[in-house]
């Protein structure tokens, strides 16, 4: 984490040493996750929803043309496992869980302004910060019961590389609206991955598209 951190220090000082038209902002809003790569029994694995919120820092290059764009946020990624039911003498227990990793991202972005349409596109760094399963239980469609349980990180990688590509809008008031697509290029699963969800996830990468929401202050 403190590489990742580090990373991000050094390309804020390094933007606004050559800024030129620079502008501190918010991000956040909905990822749609799931895992590809070489994965055996796919169709146990379902996209998931979670979340990403931080700060961005864009460094203009050609005036309201081309920016550097680093960013630094907090995103939940992860999948949806298989529902399973249970029959019972009092009626149906429904199970549906989802495994949650929640990481640390540092994309860097090259952005190019058309009028009010944006394409960015650039490496990202990312930290496993930590992993929870979320197990929701319902009987006869009824839930009852919800739990999040905290799980151990060692055997998977923390430190990922990835990239990030998006095409939004944005408004001369300051706020944009995007949609981005998060890749890795690397297995999450470091050690024993034929141990690991009973050696489906050998070769699984997260995967994630991103709808998100901007606003930079000063605009």
């Amino acid at each position: 984490m403190k590489k990742l951190l580090s990373i991000f220090v050094f390309v804020l000082i390094a933007s606004m040493a050559a800024q030129a038209q620079s502008g501190i902002g918010i991000r956040g809003g909905a990822n749609f996750s799931n895992l590809e790569g070489d994965l055996r029994n796919e169709s146990r694995f379902e996209n998931k929803i979670g979340f990403h919120g931080g700060i961005t820092f864009g460094v203009g290059i050609v005036d309201n043309f081309f920016f550097i764009q680093p960013e630094l946020l907090y995103s939940t990624k992860g999948f949806k496992y298989e529902n399973s039911e249970i029959s019972l003498p009092t009626g149906t227990i429904q199970r549906e869980g989802s495994m949650n990793y929640n990481y640390l991202d540092l994309p860097v972005l090259a952005k190019i302004k058309a009028g009010p349409i944006y394409f960015e596109a650039g490496p990202q760094a990312s930290y496993l910060l930590s992993v929870n399963n979320k197990i929701n239980e319902s009987l006869n469609g009824e839930r009852y019961s919800s739990t999040t349980t905290e799980r151990d990180v060692d055997g998977l990688r923390r430190f990922e590389v990835g990239y990030a590509a998006g095409v939004g809008f944005a408004t001369n008031s300051g706020i944009s609206l995007g949609i981005r697509y998060n890749g890795s290029l690397s297995d999450f699963v470091n050690e024993n991955p034929e141990e690991y969800f009973e050696g489906d996830l050998t070769n699984a990468r997260h995967s994630t598209i991103m709808a998100t929401v901007g606003f930079t202050f000063g605009r």
